[in-house]
């Protein structure tokens, strides 16, 4: 489908679908643990954060381009990341997650929390989250900073000889298999003798409807372009014709909504319609933190009926530019960058934030994968690698008048 389409999956209190005459089901099997107060902080850190993100994304994208963002992973990524920043390069990075005011610890013990809350909320629900660190095996890091990520995020670390192309397929290797396989590629060889790193996030999502919606029901339909012309989809519907069930539902001039839960109901895909005529870049433009929460607390219990279109897509974004004007643009300096954290010597900033999403909503449920890449490389005006293992030039000249005595090409130096 090639229309314009902007998609949140969210991951919130639940916000539940009943059918008529069914009593409210209760999510889960019993109440979560209690967030502590550093943790809500981080969550409340992380939407504001999210919805910052998807609205730098979708005004420097194309427009009647789809749009598909995992907040979650790319706070993730960044947030290993930032235990390695120091100075105004971590001061940058902590203000563009919105954790200004918050410790390293806080910030690192509520991720720690949050992981280990939405893994294992809700039994009904698939949802994993992996990361890792691989390192050029020729360089030496501060070995507080790994221990720092394995302990907090459950990161993977390893060495690499990033001079052979297996070292990419290693990793992307680990990215398919912790997205299952819905993300299979998402760096290239060869890699940049400077870089030296990266911070990989991994994010899966495999959810069930509450209710699920009968394929018998989907028929093709017109779905309606911003051109004013149509394609045609599958949309599905529930419940039948002739039929109505109790929705969460909400509703206002710009917009209207309905919330589709998941497995046992702490997973939920919320789903806003702009009204017609409403540009739909000018309704994300007011996804402020306070609108969302006011939007959130405004869903009530209404009858009525829901369309949605099945879809299936892919999406990938370096993020550099989204991420630098929202502040850290400092870290994606080489001059400036300071990194002394994750190696004394520093040396190093951020070369690109590689982020690939994945997500497919059907009659059964919803599946959606997400990874972001922090590529980090050193300063190439200190230090250099060059190894040379393939084939290769040389000379031998006489430098005072510049005379070329002999040249040469090596194919295999044991020939």
């Amino acid at each position: 489908m090639n229309s314009r389409l902007a998609v949140a999956i969210l991951i919130s209190a639940p916000l539940l679908l009943l059918h008529c005459g069914d009593q409210p089901p209760s999510p889960g099997t019993g109440l979560p643990p209690q967030l502590s107060e550093a943790e809500q902080r981080l969550v409340n850190s992380q939407n504001v954060f999210g919805l910052n993100l998807f609205r730098e994304t979708v005004a420097a994208g194309e427009q009647d381009a789809n749009v598909f963002i995992s907040p979650l992973s790319v706070s993730m990524a960044l947030g290993m990341t930032a235990n390695g920043a120091r100075g105004t390069t971590l001061e940058a990075m902590m203000n563009t997650l919105q954790f200004s005011g918050m410790t390293m610890h806080e910030m690192d013990s509520s991720y720690r929390g949050l992981i280990d809350l939405l893994t294992g909320l809700d039994p009904e629900t698939v949802f994993s989250i992996a990361n890792s660190i691989w390192y050029r095996d020729t360089r030496v890091f501060r070995q507080e900073f790994f221990d720092t990520c394995e302990y907090y995020f459950d990161a993977s670390v390893q060495a690499l000889d990033f001079s052979k192309d297996e070292a990419v397929d290693i990793m992307n290797a680990w990215v398919a298999d912790k997205t299952h396989g819905k993300i299979e590629e998402v760096l290239e060889p060869p890699i940049p003798a400077d870089v030296v790193m990266y911070l990989i996030n991994a994010i899966y999502f495999l959810g069930t409807w509450m209710y699920e919606f009968d394929p018998a029901l989907t028929e093709y339909a017109p779905f309606h372009l911003p051109d004013a012309s149509t394609v045609t989809c599958e949309l599905m519907m529930q419940p039948g014709p002739g039929e109505e069930s109790d929705y969460l539902y909400y509703a206002n001039d710009g917009f209207q909504a309905v919330d589709l839960p998941y497995g046992d109901g702490w997973y939920s895909m919320t789903v806003l319609l702009p009204r017609y005529g409403v540009d739909i870049d000018s309704l994300i433009g007011e996804f402020t933190q306070e609108n969302w929460d006011a939007y959130m607390a405004g869903f009530e219990e209404t009858t009525g009926r829901v369309f949605l279109p099945k879809f299936e897509i892919e999406y990938d974004l370096l993020m550099n530019d989204v991420l630098t004007n929202l502040g850290m643009g400092i870290a994606f300096t080489p001059a400036e960058a300071d990194f002394t954290g994750m190696r004394e010597e520093g040396q190093l900033w951020i070369s690109r934030v590689i982020h690939k999403t994945y997500v497919k909503v059907y009659e059964e449920g919803t599946e959606a994968a997400a990874v972001t890449v922090v590529e980090m490389t050193e300063s190439v005006s200190d230090s250099f690698e060059m190894r040379v293992d393939r084939p290769f030039i040389f000379a031998i000249r006489e430098k005072h008048s510049g005379t070329i005595l002999f040249m040469g090409k090596i194919v295999n130096p044991l020939e």
